[in-house]
């Protein structure tokens, strides 16, 4: 790609500029023919006060020494003198084939395994950047966004969009990565704005006020920075100022890296940060009367109420307008922990995971804070769950960058009711399908752990089992790589009919599924499985379709009934009266038959009067009444040791008791005439 004309004028220009204060030494070669270009120490304004929280406060900082940095990004053929092995990466997925491109497909571990190798080959220290160094290096003097103003010429974009690869494939998505084809910025050094991410040396943190001296980062964390952007993402990301972070242990079609020479500062790294307000003061006592609760035989409903309390920017700077995908778990202690996602667009690099909790005999929630949030990644979606030694799991997508497309798995685990985690541990490493968690995690009677996992971006086309049979240590997906199935009635296949599924084991050991699109007969699908996910049959649930801002949940109750709960337009059901009603919006169903029967028993409503209630996520506003639900949401579901039934939307949580399912609702308070020609059927095939 060739440069355009005024690129080259505003490149000449900043050399002219910079030559005069000793950035025209000649770049030196190395053994490896890398061209190091010498940097002087300086002071420059890291950061920006426009830009992402995480950019913020803007600060002066001093790099102290003079290094030596990489012209270019590693390309293939010096990387692979350290690994030959690499060799066989080129290509995958199209990308980086040829020796003068970028490599990718290398983990930060990898980087600096490299590092270490080229030191002792040399005799001389190298390493990855500080990010400071970084952005020192990449500005070269210039205070605007991006080193050649404010603007970013058409030389330096590779399919500037947010992109759905690999998920989705178009023509644009595979782009060049040769390293040195755009201009330089004014002190020598190619593609700090884009061509690929770099990794750089700290642990991802929140930035301090005042003036810094070479600062390294964080002492710890669960990300390590990246920096530049990279193709296939949009502009804003690649600003000189733009920070972005993943696992250490990731690699993929997006990320390279390049290497400085010279001593590590003698800085100390800031404190790792403290913890978020879902961890602080967390008890770790279980208490004694954790398994009573209401009287399991009087009926008992509470709710609905607001469980996403919004926080102040400087508490929680991730928290965005839209609250939706949420997860639920009751910890050992009795609190109630739930996580969700928070963004302004679902697809956006912005996404990340916050969580609330409700400390056991509390009656608020507190308001929302930081839970997990990969930098500039989005972060599709989460999943909770605890075993039964009260250990707390924590599934989560990981995308490479934009969108959920382009997912990894990740797994942490708490032992101490979510007080802390363990360091987020890439399950499925690979980026791409079959990798988002859903909400409905089960251990099996034979022992396993089931993870459901979205195995396509739109509205329909099935879902995935990713299924452990040694506690968490290994995962494997039995229907990867296997076609799409046909999801018609009777049909065999390996994947679950319809995106978001829920599912439980039945006594006999075979699973039951239900999920959201690929629509049976007008109906939403059933899958059965009697080989824990490998092989799955297709019929028509007796349940109504769901769509757009809807998902299911499924749980078998501590009692032994399976409940089911969704959304209808038409809801039938019988009042305390006898008299037969048609209500609308979230319902719930019980089964005690092991599924071979439903009974929708009533609406998820207080039943009071009618009001608006704000439903949030993709909700919005709605009725409230004897004869109307939320009409949409995500739900997340868990029942506590003391048998009361937790389920939350995008926004609400309602709480509630077999007693209260099992009871037939009273009559609304104005009599509501119906156009029934048909006895009810309280089954729900009589047209829920």
């Amino acid at each position: 790609m060739k440069p355009d004309n005024i690129s080259v004028l505003v490149v000449a220009v900043f050399l002219a500029n910079f030559q005069s204060r000793g950035f025209s030494e000649e770049p030196v070669a190395n053994l490896l023919g890398m061209k190091m270009v010498r940097i002087e120490a300086g002071s420059f304004t890291r950061g920006s006060g426009n830009g992402d929280w995480d950019e913020r406060p803007a600060n002066t900082v001093t790099i102290s020494r003079p290094f030596l940095m990489a012209a270019t990004e590693v390309s293939n053929v010096q990387y692979e003198q350290f690994d030959p092995q690499h060799k066989q990466l080129r290509g995958k997925l199209g990308f980086s084939r040829e020796d003068d491109e970028a490599v990718v497909f290398v983990s930060w571990h990898e980087a600096v395994d490299f590092c270490k190798w080229l030191s002792e080959k040399e005799g001389k220290a190298y390493r990855l950047a500080t990010e400071a160094e970084w952005e020192y290096a990449c500005r070269a003097g210039t205070t605007s966004a991006f080193h050649t103003g404010e603007t970013l010429p058409a030389a330096f974009h590779k399919n500037v969009s947010i992109s759905w690869f690999p998920a989705r494939q178009t023509e644009t998505d595979v782009v060049p990565l040769h390293v040195g084809r755009t201009p330089a910025n004014p002190w020598g050094l190619y593609d700090m704005h884009g061509n690929v991410e770099e990794w750089c040396l700290d642990w991802y943190g929140p930035y301090e006020a005042g003036a810094q001296a070479d600062p390294v980062g964080r002492a710890a964390g669960d990300f390590r920075v990246t920096r530049g952007g990279s193709h296939s993402t949009t502009l804003e990301f690649l600003r000189a100022a733009n920070r972005a972070g993943t696992l250490p242990g990731a690699g993929n079609w997006l990320t390279g890296f390049r290497v400085v020479q010279g001593e590590m500062p003698a800085t100390g790294p800031l404190a790792a940060c403290g913890p978020p307000l879902n961890a602080c003061d967390v008890k770790q006592q279980t208490p004694t009367d954790l398994s009573k609760g209401p009287d399991p035989a009087k009926t008992y409903f509470k709710g609905p109420r607001q469980y996403v309390q919004q926080p102040t920017p400087e508490d929680c700077p991730v928290f965005d307008r839209h609250n939706h995908c949420p997860a639920i778990a009751v910890c050992p202690n009795g609190d109630l922990l739930a996580i969700w996602y928070t963004c302004r667009t679902e697809p956006g690099r912005e996404l990340g995971i916050v969580a609330s909790r409700l400390p056991y005999g509390e009656s608020e929630w507190q308001v929302a804070s930081n839970f997990w949030d990969a930098p500039d990644r989005n972060d599709h979606a989460s999943a909770l769950w605890v075993d039964e030694k009260g250990t707390l799991y924590h599934f989560n997508g990981l995308s490479a960058a934009a969108t959920w497309g382009s997912l990894a798995t990740i797994l942490r685990t708490s032992d101490d009711n979510g007080a802390s985690w363990s360091r987020a541990e890439l399950i499925r490493p690979e980026f791409g399908l079959r990798h988002m968690p859903i909400e409905s995690v089960i251990r099996s009677r034979e022992g396993a752990i089931l993870v459901p996992c979205d195995a396509a971006t739109g509205g329909s086309g099935g879902s995935a089992v990713l299924v452990s049979r040694d506690d968490g240590r290994t995962w494997s997906d039995p229907g990867e790589g296997r076609r799409a199935p046909d999801f018609s009635a009777g049909a065999n296949g390996a994947w679950i009919a319809g995106i978001h599924a829920g599912f439980v084991q039945l006594v006999d050991g075979r699973l039951m599924a239900f999920g959201r699109g690929d629509t049976i007969d007008g109906r939403m699908p059933m899958s059965v499985s009697d080989d824990l996910g490998e092989n799955w049959t297709y019929s028509a649930s007796p349940f109504p379709p769901i769509g757009g801002g809807q998902r299911l949940v499924v749980l078998r109750l501590r009692e032994g009934p399976i409940l089911f709960c969704s959304f209808g337009r038409e809801v039938r059901f019988v009042d305390a009266a006898g008299n037969e009603q048609v209500g609308s919006g979230l319902f719930a169903a019980l089964s005690t038959d092991e599924g071979r029967s439903w009974k929708i028993k009533r609406l998820v409503t207080d039943e009071g009067p009618p009001r608006a209630v704000d439903g949030g996520g993709n909700t919005g506003r709605f009725t409230m009444s004897a004869l109307s639900a939320e009409p949409r949401g995500y739900l997340s579901i868990c029942q506590a040791a003391d048998g009361v039934v937790h389920l939350i939307s995008s926004k609400q949580h309602y709480a509630f008791n077999l007693a209260w399912l099992q009871t037939p609702p009273p009559a609304p308070p104005e009599p509501v005439e119906l156009d029934v020609k048909a006895k009810l059927e309280t089954d729900v095939r009589g047209g829920a």
